[in-house]
Parts: C-alpha cells; sequence; structure tokens
C-alpha cells in the first residue's frame, strides 16, 4: 500500500508568501497624491465676495486725479456715522476728535475755524505720491458743511500766496499747505501746487491711466465706508508691518514681506465686516504666505502664548484663504464682540 505524503505541509511550503507593499511605495503614492492637491488647489480660483460698485460720482472724482497713486485712501464719513456700530461703539471722545493733524498750519486753520473732522466731513479722498524715499504728496478732496467756517474771506486773510488753476483761486497758507475752496460743500487740499493744478486741469482717464490703482479698486468688496488701496511695495510693506507690529511671530515670517500690492475695505453697521486682499508676484507665493500666516493666527491665539486675550479673540475671527495670486483675510465681528451687553440685542 502507498503511502500519501502529507499535503497539508507541502501545500504550505510551496505557496510563496504575498509580497505587502513597501513603506516607499506608499509613501511616493501619498507624496504624489498630496502634490497634485496642493497643486489644483493654488491653481483653483476661489468664490470671493462680489464686490460693491463704485459710485459713479466718486468715480469721476477719481478720474481727476494727477499721474498715478501709490496709496489711495476713502472714507465714507456720513455713512459711517449712520451705522449702528458709531452710535453704540464709539466714544463720544473719538465723536468729537479733531484727526486731520498732519500739518501744523492745518491744526491751526482747525482751531481756528472751528470745524470737527469727524463731525463736519462727510466724505473723504486723499491720494498720495511717493516724491522720495521720506516724502509723499497727497491730495485730499473733502466734502461736508464748512460754508460758515472755512471762508474764502479767511484764506484770503491767511493765505500767503494766491493762484487761479483751472479759473478757481488756491490759496497757500504756507509752504506745505494749499486750500481750494471750488463749491460751497468741497474743500481741496493738498501739499504742492502741483497737485492741485493737476485735479483742477485734469487729464482725466485716472482709472485708465493707473491700471494697478485701479485693478486694487476693483478689489475692495465694501466702498461705501472705508477702503484703500496701496500699489507702492513700500506703501504696503508699511502697512502690512503696522498690521502686524503687535505680533511678532506674523511679523517675523519673511514670505509674507513679498507682498505687491494691497487693498483693504471695511463695513460698519451692526458690527464690523471687513476684506483686505494681498497680492503677490506668483501664486506659489501666496500659497505660501496663506499657510505661514494661517498657521502663525493658530499659534499665537492658543492658549498658553504670550498673546493679550483681546488680540486672541480678533484673531480667532479672522479667515484666511489663498486665490490665485492672492491672500485673502476677512472677518465678520458682531456688534456684541465690542459690546458684549449688547448680546441677543440687548444693549446696557
Amino acid at each position: 500500500m502507498e503511502t500519501r505524503p502529507e499535503q497539508s505541509g507541502q501545500q504550505t511550503g510551496s505557496k510563496k508568501a504575498k509580497k505587502k507593499p513597501s513603506l516607499l511605495l506608499i509613501t511616493v503614492i501619498l507624496g504624489t497624491i498630496g502634490l497634485v492637491a496642493q497643486l489644483l488647489w493654488v491653481n483653483w480660483p476661489k468664490p470671493v465676495t462680489e464686490p460693491e460698485p463704485l459710485n459713479p460720482e466718486l468715480a469721476s472724482v477719481i478720474n481727476r486725479l494727477p499721474g498715478r497713486s501709490d496709496a489711495l485712501i476713502y472714507a465714507g464719513l456720513k455713512d459711517i456715522r449712520g451705522s449702528i456700530f458709531w452710535q453704540k461703539v464709539i466714544p463720544d471722545s473719538l465723536k468729537e476728535m479733531n484727526w486731520l493733524q498732519s500739518d501744523q498750519t492745518l491744526r491751526e486753520v482747525i482751531s481756528e475755524t472751528g470745524i470737527v473732522p469727524a463731525r463736519d466731513l462727510d466724505t473723504l479722498l486723499v491720494a498720495f505720491q511717493q516724491q522720495n524715499t521720506k516724502k509723499q504728496k497727497y491730495l485730499g478732496i473733502l466734502w461736508g458743511s464748512f460754508s460758515g467756517k472755512l471762508t474764502t474771506d479767511y484764506l484770503r486773510k491767511k493765505s500767503i500766496a494766491i493762484e487761479e488753476f483751472g479759473n478757481e483761486p488756491c490759496y497757500s497758507l504756507s509752504d506745505t499747505l494749499w486750500v481750494c475752496r471750488p463749491g460751497s460743500r468741497h474743500v481741496i487740499l493738498a501739499n504742492s501746487p502741483q497737485m492741485l493744478r493737476g485735479f483742477l486741469e485734469p487729464e482725466k482717464n485716472f482709472l485708465q491711466r493707473d491700471s494697478t490703482t485701479a485693478a486694487l479698486i476693483d478689489k475692495t468688496i465694501y466702498k461705501s465706508h472705508f477702503w484703500f488701496t496701496l500699489s507702492s511695495t513700500n506703501w504696503t510693506l508699511g502697512a502690512l508691518q503696522s498690521l502686524t507690529s503687535g505680533n511678532k511671530d506674523v511679523k517675523t515670517l519673511g514670505n509674507l514681506n513679498r507682498i505687491k500690492q494691497l487693498a483693504l475695505s471695511l463695513k460698519f453697521d451692526d458690527g464690523v465686516e471687513g476684506q483686505t486682499e494681498w497680492i503677490y508676484q506668483n501664486r506659489t507665493s501666496a500659497y505660501f504666505a496663506s499657510t505661514f500666516l494661517w498657521a502663525a493666527i493658530k499659534l499665537s491665539s492658543s492658549s498658553g502664548t504670550r498673546t493679550t486675550e483681546p488680540a486672541k479673540a480678533l484673531l480667532k475671527e479672522l479667515d484666511v484663504m489663498q486665490n490665485l495670486e492672492s491672500v485673502i483675510v476677512k472677518t465678520d465681528l458682531p456688534l456684541s464682540f465690542f459690546k458684549p451687553e449688547a448680546e441677543n440685542g440687548e444693549n446696557q
């Protein structure tokens, strides 16, 4: 009788063990997937908030600006004063503050005429042009209630010289302050006669001539209350340093300093909505800047850091997103963020 070999042991030994995927292969696959996902994210246009249109009257004024702008600032003070935020949050000391203090002669004019900028101004538009590394030329267009205060008689008596541009008398109150009153509700300020002449005898089509500033204005979401555009890298870096001066973790992120232009806008209602967009040279720079900024915000707002509690609360309300060549930071702060007692509509 033949003895049959034990098949179970032979079958086990004959079968080759199945090879498991190597750790290197898994790493390569996951790395490739991550790289593709990152490339898609960097180059994928994100949904953004639709910006408010620019008021046609304001657009016509902007179109008269001379040359090109390094910085453009707009404040719709009349609309801001009508907001719940202004009425319930802003203290009376700020409402009465004389904040046009950039020039000694201008301070004298405000004091002598009794103008209260925060109360008498309805609208403010200021354009800056870089004169040299230390000095800036500016032109300010102001709308408001000045007829009984800043009169032409006062300007004539205080002036050291008078010139006419665009059929409008312009008064030199000092070497660095020129004033023009083209209408009962308009005042134009400048620190050089060339800026006044450029506005009153305009080339027009500023928005076509300065395409960078025009594009930045389009990126300001809230156009009725407060916005500014920074076309110059020097201005932009200075603003970025001011925004991050209170937080060393954010300020020291080197990639943020590659920013080219910046636009910011705020809307005051029953709280504050805001958005700022930082434009970089390319999408990769914007991606890394957004990543670093997001990480720094998370780190600084976490417990145990040296960041103050109010700053932590604000950082937690910031939303950071990369969109093509831009980094977008936005927030929506309710009234209760500034006045906790106003929670649920109660105002104590």
